[in-house]
């Protein structure tokens, strides 16, 4: 029986394994984790014929250089992403949103995210993957998921255990729409900051830090002015909170937040624009825009009925 995997030529920046990350574990302090960008997430595993949580190499900024062994297996790229084949010693560009076949000892070389900053990688079967709490899904803060809780690293092995029979190529055309404003929703602290505060924080410009991660963006700009306190009882924490500190710039929860926290809460990120959202890169410019509770629900529903069509339509 032949061994199908991959070795890990080059790991990239920040490559990890995810899923549709963990449900119901909050209490425990485990928060969901998870692909950042469910959408790129869903239409990778359908692009290769797998099932919907089936796992995924995600990557951000600079993604892995990986050398395949073994059977015939398809793979699938989703995102904004440059990336090149390499079959029998030849360079091949590779589109986004269209599945490739490999076969023994080629390679697949991601070379950078463009202008967005994560991108997905999925196989036409099973990466042999450790399941925590029912997901692989890795959070490297706390070491948790598969690997150990840890980021890819060179001349790993990604061991396959099942590949598809159906390796038939399929394709689809999309583009990643960028967003600007954020919608939110007013948080449970909005009043303890003063009223050129929350003018400022609804009309002015922000920059996405550089040192934000999957736990959370920061953002640099105008100070936001708290006129009650800094700092609050720790409360229960959600992804898309939005957090103001002492300092005044805001911090928005991703998927691998902590699960309380201590500073107040000035708005929440509709889930609407979440996707979107995470594939701000460092240096970016935002704005936030204010809507009701009512219209995020219906803009929501509409974000999955627009993705559950593109899922139809492989």
């Amino acid at each position: 029986m032949v061994d199908n995997f991959f070795k890990v030529l080059r790991p990239g920046i920040n490559t990890t394994f995810q899923d549709k990350g963990r449900d119901n574990l909050y209490h425990i302090g485990i928060p969901f984790s998870g692909a950042m960008d469910n959408r790129n997430y869903l239409l990778a595993n359908k692009l290769v014929g797998n099932k919907l949580d089936t796992p995924v190499i995600e990557f951000a900024y600079q993604g892995p250089l990986l050398k395949f062994y073994g059977n015939k297996i398809n793979i699938v790229i989703t995102g904004d992403v440059i990336f090149k084949l390499i079959q029998k010693g030849k360079e091949i560009d590779g589109n986004c949103y269209e599945s490739y076949q490999l076969g023994n000892e080629d390679e697949i070389n991601i070379l950078s995210t463009n202008k967005s900053v994560y991108g997905y990688l999925a196989i036409s079967g099973n990466l042999d993957l450790k399941l925590q709490w029912g997901s692989c899904s890795i959070n490297t803060k706390a070491n948790i998921g598969s690997n150990e809780g840890k980021k890819l690293e060179e001349e790993q092995k990604i061991k396959i255990s099942k590949i598809n029979e159906n390796i038939n190529k399929k394709k689809i055309n999309y583009l990643n729409s960028k967003i600007e404003n954020i919608r939110i929703i007013r948080g449970t602290n909005f009043d303890y900051f003063s009223d050129e505060g929350k003018k400022i924080f609804l009309e002015k410009e922000f920059t996405v830090s550089k040192l934000s991660d999957r736990m959370g963006m920061r953002l640099e700009g105008p100070k936001i002015e708290n006129i009650i306190n800094t700092n609050i009882k720790s409360e229960g924490l959600l992804k898309g909170v939005i957090q103001v500190p002492a300092d005044g710039n805001p911090i928005i929860m991703l998927s691998d937040h902590g699960t309380i926290g201590g500073y107040p809460k000035i708005a929440v990120v509709a889930s609407v624009d979440y996707d979107r959202l995470v594939q701000i890169s460092s240096g970016s410019k935002i704005k936030f825009k204010e809507i009701e509770l009512s219209d995020a629900e219906t803009l929501f529903k509409l974000y999955q009925m627009e993705t559950q069509n593109l899922l139809s339509q492989i």
